[in-house]
């Protein structure tokens, strides 16, 4: 159902409302003193002597007055600011008019700036909150360029340009001094125009073709000097280094992850000559480690938990006989089946040279490639691009150097040779691995503890969603702890671990056969000669939108440059390293707008865009609508009732801000909603798109039509059954 959401049960502030009365009475007090007939050029003329007259009589309050009428004028967006420039010039000259010009033309402008702002900027950012960051990012960037751009080429209206820097970051005290700087050109024309009043008959013949040309060109200005600084940066930033009269390839792509096997494929699709380098496995922690391995643990151990709860399908219950040596046999099996679509046989075909090693920059252009057997091979190359991928976090806790600790990269092999059939673990962690790690081994009965700092699971998501995903982690066994703050670990005194918290207050002791460490991720930032370079790094490499390293030629994507750590978004940043590197100059900002997401737990939550929780913090207004996955009848009848869908749109329109699913295949369901989003479609194409019936998929539909329910038109269906009242004879 749909809600108002918490920002538009607020008042309108004070100060919006003080802007709008000082802006009406303004306005009211321009039209009421007759101000609009005296700002035209015929009455100008008219009353020039008189006007003369008055300054020569008393000089200083004239002069105070015009600056304040100017103020009036151009802070209230109001018609004559051009006349009364041209008056400037009539009544005090070319210097003194100048002055006074500049002065008021300045003030005015940035009481307009300060009115749009108050008034405008923040229902603009709570509707476009999401929208408007990156060209917010780009105005505290550039902005100073773009106003003087702006101010210094006439045709565009100046009370237009107030305006529009209003909903801008832009400070006021740079955004006058840039606008007095860039309208004192057009001033000079129209205040020396002012001076020669009596012989003009138009203000349209004050800009002449080739005075507007001037003035054009001279707006470019800004971006020359800009261009210029460019070119001498970069000129001191590869002084130090030789550049290469030829290169041995266009593109070397370091780290055959996700990011580097669609870069290298890219590459080779244009016919590129480009350098795949791995130190390790071809398909990085995805097909080793992570995705793949983890997803066919999962398949088992939802299977597991099927039989385990058979009486919901009407069978016998049963414990199943969980073979983990053999269940993890099958998780390697799966693994070499996906393999070869990321093999170094297949990238050969393609066309990408393949080379195992460690690969080092020495230079904005060269790579080092050290092999196994200790060879070093030196290659050049137009662009590079980093995807040397992340490495699971071990937490710097007391105690945790006396202990072997297993991670998401370590677990397989630890579990395949563990003495134990049935090992206990403590998972510290209850982000999504770690979510979905402790409930899969639990399915498949092992003895899991999950101890999470925060005080939910999955606090990325809405507070519901940790709820219930906590409700079906109890469910299927796994001891939650939340609110957990780790004092020390050690090994037990019958083998094992123990890890020693604090819970509110309470200390607490968990031991167990293994302790699995799920609390992030960290980009592999070392061994790449990256500090030889200098290139800044953070918790990943600095990027910047283009994803551009501090050399221009040197990108990175995937999991090293973040903000996202999932491999479908390494593989969309890689289109952008690729073609961004091949074909530089042309350079693509990513398109970071819609991003999905899904934690593999059973039920599985997906989302895209905003959560509920995300919007509050933005300020972005939203209404909630939502549907019950107990309400489905394909959901009733796979005894998969647990769950949800909740859409964000923007208030009274159907335009989707963000959806959140809690249901099995909810990873599936949200394909739906990421390709809306993605094609700008509202939840009223989303309703009349016909969906197979009985589906999982028929959710996202009726979560559209509670939508509609909500904002049915209620005047016009009185109407109608006012209208089949009469057609009944009533």
């Amino acid at each position: 159902m749909s809600a108002p959401s918490r920002q538009e049960a607020a008042g309108v502030p004070l100060r919006r409302i003080l802007a709008l009365a000082l802006l009406l009475a303004g306005v009211v007090l321009f039209f009421r003193l007759g101000w609009q007939r005296q700002l035209d050029l015929s009455a100008l003329q008219a009353s020039r002597v008189q006007l003369q007259a008055w300054r020569q009589a008393a000089p200083l309050p004239m002069a105070a007055g015009f600056v304040l009428v100017y103020v009036l004028v151009t802070g209230l967006s109001l018609p004559g600011a051009t006349v009364l420039t041209l008056a400037g010039g009539a009544i005090f000259g070319l210097l003194q008019g100048t002055v006074l010009v500049s002065l008021g033309s300045t003030l005015g402008a940035t009481a307009a700036c300060l009115l749009a702002r108050t008034l405008l900027r923040e229902p603009v950012r709570r509707r476009f909150g999401h929208r408007l960051a990156p060209i917010e990012a780009g105005f505290r960037r550039d902005g100073a360029a773009y106003l003087l751009s702006l101010r210094l080429v006439p045709v565009v209206p100046f009370f237009l340009v107030n305006l529009l820097m209003g909903l801008t970051p832009m400070p006021l005290l740079p955004f006058a001094f840039v606008s007095q700087l860039g309208m004192l050109p057009a001033t000079l024309v129209y205040v020396n125009a002012g001076t020669q009043l009596g012989q003009l008959t138009s203000v349209n013949g004050i800009l002449s073709p080739a005075l507007l040309g001037s003035l054009a060109l001279l707006g470019l200005l800004p971006w020359i000097v800009k261009l210029l600084l460019g070119r001498w940066r970069l000129w001191r930033l590869y002084r130090p280094w030789s550049r290469p009269r030829h290169f041995d390839r266009n593109l070397i792509v370091i780290g055959a992850g996700a990011a580097g096997l669609v870069t290298a494929y890219i590459a080779a699709t244009v016919r590129s000559k480009v350098t795949l380098i791995e130190r390790d496995r071809m398909g990085g922690d995805c097909l080793n480690t992570g995705c793949v391995p983890s997803k066919a643990l999962i398949s088992s151990a939802r299977l597991a938990a099927r039989l385990r709860h058979a009486d919901r399908y009407g069978l016998a219950p049963q414990e199943p006989l969980v073979d983990l040596h053999r269940v993890l046999e099958r998780v390697r099996e799966k693994v070499a089946a996906v393999a070869p679509h990321d093999s170094v046989e297949r990238y050969t075909a393609l066309g990408v040279d393949v080379r195992l090693g460690q690969a080092r920059l020495l230079s904005p252009w060269q790579v080092a490639i050290t092999a196994a057997d200790g060879t070093e091979t030196l290659l050049t190359a137009r662009a590079i691009v980093l995807a040397t991928g992340a490495a699971p976090v071990i937490p710097a806790l007391p105690g945790i150097d006396t202990l072997r600790v297993l991670t998401s990269e370590t677990l397989w092999d630890a579990l395949a040779e563990h003495p134990s059939p049935r090992p206990s673990l403590v998972v510290l962690g209850g982000g999504p691995v770690g979510c979905e790690l402790a409930q899969a081994l639990a399915q498949l009965g092992l003895p899991v503890t999950l101890l999470q700092r925060n005080e939910r699971l999955l606090p990325r998501e809405d507070p519901e969603v940790g709820a219930l995903v906590r409700d079906v982690l109890e469910r299927d066994g796994v001891r939650v702890h939340t609110g957990c703050r780790v004092e020390r670990v050690g090994p037990g005194s019958a083998g094992g671990v123990q890890v020693h918290v604090e819970v509110g207050g309470a200390a607490l002791c968990f031991t167990a056969d293994e302790l699995l460490c799920a609390v992030g991720r960290q980009a592999r930032l070392e061994g790449h000669g990256l500090e030889t370079l200098g290139i800044p790094t953070g918790d990943t490499i600095v990027t910047n939108p283009h994803l551009q390293t501090l050399y221009p030629n040197i990108y990175a994507a995937g999991d090293a440059a973040g903000p996202w750590q999932f491999t479908h978004t390494a593989a969309h940043q890689a289109w952008y390293a690729a073609v961004n590197g091949l074909f530089a100059p042309v350079r693509f900002a990513v398109d970071g707008r819609v991003i999905p997401r899904t934690t593999f737990t059973d039920p599985e939550v997906a989302r895209v865009g905003l959560s509920e929780a995300e919007a509050i913090e933005q300020e972005v207004a939203f209404e909630v609508t939502r549907f019950a996955l107990a309400e489905l009848d394909r959901a009733i009848v796979e005894s998969a009732e647990t769950g949800f869908v909740k859409v964000l749109t923007v208030p009274g329109k159907d335009r989707i801000l963000g959806v959140t699913i809690v249901a099995e295949q909810a990873g599936e369901l949200l394909a739906e909603f990421v390709l809306a989003m993605k094609c700008n479609l509202g939840l009223g194409k989303v309703m009349g798109a016909i969906h197979a019936y009985p589906t999982l998929a028929e959710a996202n539909k009726y979560a559209a039509g509670n939508w509609k329910k909500a904002h049915a038109p209620q005047r016009t269906l009185a109407l109608l059954e006012r209208f089949h009242t009469w057609r009944r004879g009533g």
